[in-house]
């Protein structure tokens, strides 16, 4: 069930002008989105995915999950399981158990909800450990419940595990019947802890096309194409202002929903640019996924151009659309795609050594990431870090070189999987199993010489895994992993966040110095050999 799509800008009053200007301003930026979705009036008025992404591959979304915690609760409040009032310790006794500060009677799920429980866990919590909720318990409380704001993921992972032990069932079941199937979204992969709760505050992961559905509904009172399927009262709660920030380096929140600068919207805001930004007043939503790091730069680029994207002029330039794209609009920017490696000459010597052998690397590089618990594996460590099951863990490399394509076999974690690589310059695309979930890799390579380049991205997830072997005398081979956007890049924005949190400068300086180390643990240089 798609969403409709409209025969023309005019048709869905949408400003085609204002739409390139925004298009160039993300482009010429250089901000790494992966798709953008505009829908007005019900009806699908443009949409663009950056090959190797498309229209049919799932998403992780991030913090948007927190936005879809949040209107599992509403379902919950209307069927009388829970009200906002509800005391948190009243429905999870472990808090009771395990917390005994006076402050633990006081907090509501209402707290939970807007960010201002109190509680500050760490960034770098043990996610293989069975008991999340003792953790939250055990956590430090900076403020008293109500008292001020503070971004906690684990604030919605709470809300999961209530509304899991309320229905008796898992989150993701809870709304199968109640969210995604009335909107024609098939059944979602949602990251769990070994339990089988859901996070709540990330690992969700959906297509574009259904997230902008659920995001229709926020637009337009709960209701989809004229549908009720939200609770009425609770859109406006969630959607409006909870949390006042002005005071605060910081927007105003509702209920897991951030505002907007533009009065009277909203938005679900995903970390590395997963958006769907929320205008009741014109019954439209812009819905984007992406990699990158700069958040705020597209959150700025989209304001830039409201209300003249909803203002309806300009829209003679439009012309007739296929698929949501327009067939004779040749003005209209395009999201550049993210290019598979150059066919270059291939090295026929090596290859015939290396069809017969297989790479083995020795456990040592992994038990030095493990420190940090970023096990260098072949997905980047942005994509797996709050995970429970990481995976990583690369050895049993095997090589098999074809006409056009390599096929490049390793085993990671409790898997094996292979995948084909274009060397034709074009890549190619194959499912394999990560830490028990299902991803698919676009992936070309290549030689430079005597180094083998290999290139894989993730339709379904932000980043860009590279891979660069070299081939030395004795059989001994390295592996260079690197990722794209640059971990370093991630790595150096946590550490000037960890110097700021920090009132000890010496302290603070110590914190930044160790981080900094974190590239090196979490992409090491792997050396094996050959046999």
């Amino acid at each position: 069930m798609s969403i409709p799509r409209a025969n023309s800008f005019d048709q869905a009053s949408v400003n085609p002008t204002a739409l390139a200007s925004f298009l160039r301003d993300i482009i010429m930026r250089g901000l790494n989105m992966h798709s953008i979705t505009v829908v007005r009036n019900g009806m699908v008025a443009y949409e663009d995915y950056r090959a190797p992404y498309t229209a049919n591959d799932p998403h992780i979304l991030y913090s948007v999950s927190k936005s879809i915690t949040a209107l599992a609760v509403g379902f919950a409040v209307e069927e009388g399981l829970l009200s906002v009032n509800s005391k948190a310790a009243d429905l999870l006794p472990e808090l009771r158990v395990h917390d005994k500060h006076a402050y633990v009677e006081q907090l509501r799920v209402q707290h939970l909800l807007t960010c201002t429980a109190g509680k500050k866990l760490s960034a770098v919590l043990d996610r293989s450990r069975q008991e999340w909720v003792i953790d939250y318990a055990q956590a430090e409380w900076i403020y008293a419940p109500g008292e001020g704001f503070h971004y906690c993921n684990e604030n919605t992972y709470l809300l999961c595990l209530i509304i899991t032990r309320l229905a008796g069932m898992s989150v993701t079941d809870y709304l199968m019947p109640r969210l995604f199937a009335p909107l024609g979204i098939t059944r979602p992969y949602w990251e769990t802890d070994r339990r089988g709760v859901e996070t709540g505050g990330w690992g969700l992961s959906l297509r574009t096309e259904d997230l902008a559905k659920i995001a229709m509904c926020c637009a337009d009172e709960g209701r989809y194409l004229g549908k009720q399927v939200l609770p009425v009262a609770w859109v406006k709660a969630a959607c409006g202002v909870q949390v006042d920030n002005t005071d605060r380096d910081s927007q105003d929140y509702g209920y897991c929903f951030w505002q907007n600068t533009h009065p009277g919207s909203c938005r679900m805001d995903g970390m590395f640019g997963q958006f769907a930004w929320i205008f009741p007043e014109y019954n439209a939503v812009v819905v984007a996924t992406g990699g990158e790091l700069n958040m705020g730069e597209i959150n700025q680029a989209l304001m830039r151009h409201i209300p003249s994207l909803f203002d309806g002029r300009g829209a003679h330039c439009a012309s007739e659309f296929s698929h949501g794209r327009p067939m004779a609009a040749p003005t209209m920017p395009r999201l550049p795609a993210y290019p598979p490696l150059a066919k270059t000459p291939r090295n026929a010597e090596l290859e015939a050594q290396l069809n017969s052998q297989c790479i083995r690397f020795p456990d040592s590089v992994q038990k030095i990431s493990r420190v940090l618990r970023f096990s260098p594996g072949m997905m980047p460590a942005m994509v797996f870090f709050m995970s429970h099951d990481k995976a990583g863990g690369i050895d049993k490399v095997h090589l098999r070189f074809g006409e056009n394509t390599l096929r490049f076999s390793w085993n990671e974690g409790r898997e094996r999987n292979a995948i084909l690589c274009g060397m034709d310059g074009q890549a190619r695309k194959c499912a394999v199993i990560l830490g028990g979930v299902r991803f698919v890799l676009s992936s070309s390579a290549c030689w430079r010489g005597d180094e083998l380049h290999l290139r894989l991205r993730c339709v379904n997830a932000v980043a860009e895994r590279s891979l660069v072997f070299t081939f030395a005398q004795r059989g001994v081979v390295t592996m260079l992993p690197r990722s794209n956007p640059p971990l370093s890049a991630l790595i150096d924005g946590a550490a000037e966040g960890a110097k700021d949190n920090i009132a000890n400068p010496l302290l603070a300086n110590v914190v930044s110095r160790a981080m900094a180390q974190v590239v090196s643990l979490a992409e090491p240089l792997h050396v094996g050999v050959r046999k």
